[in-house]
């Protein structure tokens, strides 16, 4: 993550806003784990000074894959305060501005950095590193009766298809700033980290739902429509690199139940305590609550109606 970063503004900000005892608090908002006292090998209380003090720290932010999340707390901290005190940051404008020539955008409603959408798109939104754990939301998507289709259709006409739903499905997730984790042949895997992400999981479940109505209306030339499960649920998450390791999350796991138990074709469906933190506005346009066969988790759900006559076109 050191790379396009000039970590001397952030350093030389640290310097001359903060006392040793006060960085390390900002640090541990940002990695609850870190001690900078720790970090050198000193015992507790040892003096360190506030230029060796602040060089470790954003050493250590960078290293452990922080350095951006701890640009945000520090922005936080000067917008609002903490603990009733006001801090203000010498030369944090400049720090902002070194992230921001690195490739970053910044959204102001969130207060977070990501990476330039116009420049690259990457897996991780250009932060993320092995092991690092966030709250996300998951939403798993899968083509109903997909062997039916590959088999009563031309390969070329499949493949001209499916690369037309994944643009679909890319677009919806993209545009609310999450990543595509996973594409098979059937199916897909999106993952939302930034902003209200799980509303935007669920706008982004929606358009998919809606589009694809439309492209069956008049673009489908199948021989039968496409129809899509979809379902998003939202909780902790490790990113990793490995496909293996992610699917194994309980979070993945209870979007991939609610996908292939509780929604129905052309549906989509939310875990009830992802409903539960929604607005109300938002929670009409689903059904009331059902419980997932076989379980005691519950759902609700969102449809729109794709039937169409045999020939492929109403």
């Amino acid at each position: 993550m050191s790379s396009g970063f000039s970590t001397r503004f952030c350093r030389k900000c640290l310097a001359l806003s903060l006392p040793v005892e006060v960085m390390n608090r900002f640090a541990k908002m940002t990695n609850p784990g870190y001690d900078i006292q720790k970090s050198f090998g000193f015992s507790k209380g040892h003096p360190i000074g506030v230029h060796e003090a602040s060089d470790r720290i954003v050493a250590d932010m960078v290293a452990d894959g922080y350095y951006i999340d701890f640009v945000e707390t520090l922005m936080k901290v000067e917008e609002k305060g903490y603990m009733g005190h006001k801090y203000n940051f010498r030369g944090l404008d400049d720090v902002v501005g070194d992230v921001l020539q690195a490739g970053f955008s910044y959204d102001k409603a969130t207060g977070q950095f990501f990476e330039d959408q116009k420049k690259q798109i990457t897996r991780n939104w250009g932060r993320l590193i092995e092991g690092d754990e966030r709250q996300m939301a998951v939403l798993r998507l899968d083509v109903v009766g997909n062997t039916a289709l590959v088999k009563s259709n031309p390969k070329a006409l499949i493949d001209k298809t499916y690369a037309e739903l994944r643009k679909i499905v890319t677009n919806a997730v993209v545009s609310r700033l999450g990543r595509l984790w996973t594409w098979e042949g059937d199916g897909a895997m999106g993952v939302f980290m930034l902003g209200d992400y799980s509303r935007m999981a669920i706008f982004a479940g929606m358009e998919i739902i809606n589009e694809m109505f439309m492209y069956n209306k008049m673009d489908n030339q199948l021989n039968s429509a496409i129809k899509l499960r979809v379902a998003v649920n939202s909780g902790h998450l490790t990113y990793s690199e490995s496909e293996i390791q992610y699917t194994k999350a309980d979070t993945v796991k209870k979007a991939v139940t609610l996908e292939a138990k509780a929604a129905v074709p052309n549906s989509l469906v939310i875990s009830e305590s992802l409903a539960m933190s929604q607005d109300q506005s938002l929670l009409n346009i689903f059904a009331d609550s059902k419980i997932v066969p076989g379980s005691t988790e519950k759902y609700r759900i969102y449809q729109v109606n794709l039937e169409r006559s045999s020939s492929g076109k109403d």
